[in-house]
């Protein structure tokens, strides 16, 4: 799959899971995406190899958050127009601990918006990497 080509939900095959028992974040990125990062946002990623650790797909304004080996979904955010770009509505997070232990509030926010960053829009996210370093440990 080229890098322009969209990723669905089909397109991923029958490997693809919801999330089991969706817990509301208390808190998500305050990001406001621009229409081009949206855009780039609801191209998705589909792992390449078995190094990659994400699947992810947008539907209906919804971005979907998939760990590859599993096919486990881990996060779910909706996104809505605001302030000349894109901001997230509402979040959840996998709350089932067999599928995926949550450190924090704060770690789901910064994982999340790292993934998207990184994944998605091929951003450096040096603060949110450093973040994210200090939050795993």
């Amino acid at each position: 799959m080229s890098a322009e080509e969209r990723v669905t939900r089909s397109s991923l095959g029958t490997s693809i899971f919801p999330i089991l028992r969706p817990r509301l974040m208390r808190a998500v990125p305050a990001r406001i995406w621009s229409q081009e990062e949206w855009d780039r946002i609801q191209l998705g990623y589909q792992a390449r190899s078995m190094d990659e650790k994400w699947d992810i797909f947008a539907e209906d304004g919804e971005l979907f958050i998939h760990r590859s080996w599993t096919g486990y979904g881990i996060y779910q955010a909706s996104f809505v127009a605001s302030d000349g770009g894109f901001r997230i509505s509402e979040a959840f997070v996998e709350a089932d601990a067999t599928r995926y232990r949550s450190r924090s509030d704060e770690f789901d926010v910064v994982l999340f918006e790292l993934v998207v960053c990184g994944h998605l829009l091929h951003e450096e996210c040096a603060e949110l990497r450093n973040k994210f370093k200090d939050l795993a440990r």
